[in-house]
């Protein structure tokens, strides 16, 4: 009877895997499946971030189940489900409650299951497609003395027909500061060699500082996603929590979003901000215009402005041109003076340029249409002969080429017109401040520019592209500022950034990712704490081989069960090498079951 029991779950167990295999191909399904009355199952596409990635580096489509949860209307449901699994997105809360985990002995049942509909020599169990199924991997409660908290199965192939399955066990502990809880090396090589019967193990390191992180100070963006931080791998571990050998390979990670006010291109940031205002003002026609200054209007700056190139054209300023010429610059690099030899001030504001300058403060509709009319005016009688950038696209451009004719087409003032006429020059004058950065400083090659200053595309598309350069900008500032980083480092480092975005929309929370040399950040780390510190070890070769691996981290490495908050330390203060961080200890055991 227990037999019986038994196939017919492998088969109930097998076919929906199955099914939801084949419903998975062409997308992933949005709802879960149930199996019997306690288990969801879920598809993890292998293009998604995986929930088990740090105790598994697969990077196929997976299996998760995990507990299932019941609302009291389900009842009736489960007694109408065929083969013992239903579709059930009706029987999960409108609100999950959390990723709930299934007892130990539950999850091992499951393993045992999807172990026996994998072994070709079941035929008993009568199922005819004996097609490789994806990875399965089940959420652990850690009731147990080892406190699992994951149990996965992977199928070992050879072509299209499974040979076995690796069984993998993870247990978590923690988080603790007591380094006496943490393994010794020689004993857990001398456990591994005594589970798989090896005689020859080899050792992987692998250790993840945090460079340069968001601290949650005052008047700062709350719950920021920037980081920078580093992976280091060597061969040849020596003892635990072994400070990574210079020899080692190395990998920058940079997440990094714009809009920190610590930052020294925040108020290039801000200036950009007024440029998508003005970008979703013509897009919606509900325009934000910044909070009036408290020092001088828009208007009074553009008075002054033109009063000066008057003027100049008369003759009577020479005097004042220089200062005049120097403060311009100075506004224009909108960077504060530590940034002043990154983000090089630009010498050649042609008018428009200039103009954008004085009206990127403009605080109403009515303030933009008053400063264009002095701005026309002044050009229909001749008052001002201003220079522009050859090549200059923008109307208020074509306007001023005309009035050197002495002859401009008449400009109605209303409804979009000077929100554009606006948008344009801003446009025109931050794109060439971003490429005189790119192109001087960071000595990148044309080959991407094109793309980014391209005027082929709409005016949205063109301010969208514009916004890809400045997450460059900070990126690019961030590593030189902050890691001293040289030419030699940021020419490749901007390379990755343009080519990745020729491909991809804007996407602040991508890492961008540097091979280095360990040398050039060793001083931020050599001191430090790591935030996840690992060792493999490993035996056999090909699908024989077998792992175990024991690490530290400072975040939970799984998202269910009863964990503290992370990061935290014993101490008050957070920095320094002194304090006894809090880490949680991990440990992967991976086991083979041979069907042939």
């Amino acid at each position: 009877m227990a037999a019986e029991r038994r196939r017919r779950a492998g088969g109930g167990l097998s076919g929906l895997l199955l099914r939801i295999r084949e419903e998975g191909k062409d997308s992933i399904p949005e709802h879960p499946y149930l199996y019997e009355t306690d288990v969801k199952i879920s598809l993890v596409s292998g293009s998604c971030k995986s929930p088990v990635e740090r105790f598994w580096n697969g990077s196929s489509a997976m299996y998760i189940l995990q507990k299932a949860t019941h609302n009291e209307e389900s009842d009736s449901m489960e007694e109408s489900r065929p083969d013992d699994a239903v579709y059930a997105p009706e029987l999960l809360p409108k609100e999950s409650p959390g990723l709930l985990a299934l007892s130990v002995g539950r999850a091992k049942q499951l393993i045992s299951l999807y172990t026996m509909v994998q072994n070709p020599n079941m035929t008993y169990l009568g199922i005819s497609d004996l097609a490789v199924l994806p990875p399965l991997w089940v959420r652990c409660d850690g009731s147990d003395p080892q406190h699992t908290c994951w149990i996965g199965a992977e199928p070992l192939k050879a072509g299209n027909k499974v040979t076995g399955v690796n069984i993998y066990m993870v247990s978590c502990d923690g988080p603790t500061a007591d380094k006496t809880r943490f393994a010794n090396l020689e004993e857990l090589k001398k456990e591994h060699k005594i589970r798989h019967h090896s005689s020859v193990v080899t050792t992987k390191g692998f250790a993840q500082y945090e460079l340069i992180a968001a601290a949650a100070i005052e008047d700062t963006i709350a719950e920021s996603e920037s980081n920078i931080y580093v992976d280091i791998t060597w061969n040849g571990v020596d003892k635990i929590l072994e400070t990574p050998p210079l020899v080692s390979a190395a990998t920058l990670n940079i997440a990094l979003e714009s809009g920190d006010p610590r930052s020294p291109v925040f108020q290039l940031y801000r200036e950009l901000q007024f440029l998508l205002a003005l970008a979703e003002g013509l897009k919606t026609g509900v325009t934000e215009w910044p909070e009036p200054s408290e020092s001088e209007s828009a208007l009074k700056l553009v008075q002054e402005f033109l009063t000066d190139l008057k003027e100049k054209l008369d003759g009577d300023c020479a005097s004042g041109n220089k200062s005049e010429r120097e403060k311009i610059k100075c506004g224009t690099a909108a960077v504060d003076s530590c940034i002043k030899s990154i983000f090089g001030e630009r010498g050649d504001l042609d008018f428009t340029e200039q103009l954008w300058c004085k009206m990127k403060g403009v605080s109403s509709y009515q303030e933009l249409i008053d400063c264009f009319t002095l701005v026309i005016k002044s050009l229909e009688l001749g008052e001002i002969q201003p220079w522009i950038h050859q090549g200059s696209s923008s109307f208020l451009s074509q306007l001023i080429q005309q009035s050197y004719h002495g002859k401009m087409e008449d400009v109605p003032l209303s409804d979009i017109t000077p929100i554009q006429m606006l948008l344009e020059i801003g446009l025109e004058k931050m794109k060439k401040d971003y490429v005189s950065f790119f192109i001087g400083k960071s000595r990148s090659s044309l080959l991407f520019q094109d793309y980014f200053i391209s005027t082929s595309v709409d005016l949205q598309e063109q301010v969208h592209r514009v916004q890809k350069l400045h997450h460059m900008l900070e990126i690019i500032v961030s590593c030189t500022g902050l890691l001293q980083f040289r030419h030699e480092n940021l020419f490749p480092l901007t390379q990755i950034c343009m080519q990745y975005y020729k491909e991809n929309p804007l996407n602040e929370k991508h890492v961008f990712q540097l091979p280095i040399r360990p040398t050039l950040v060793k001083k931020f780390y050599q001191n430090d704490n790591p935030e996840i510190w690992k060792v493999e070890i490993s035996s056999g070769h090909g699908q024989k081989e077998v792992k175990t691996t024991w690490q530290i981290s400072t975040n939970a490495p799984v998202e269910h069960g009863t964990a503290n908050n992370s990061g935290l330390f014993s101490d008050s203060t957070v920095n320094g090498s002194s304090e006894d961080r809090l880490y949680f200890i991990t440990m992967t055991q991976c086991s083979q079951v041979q069907f042939t």
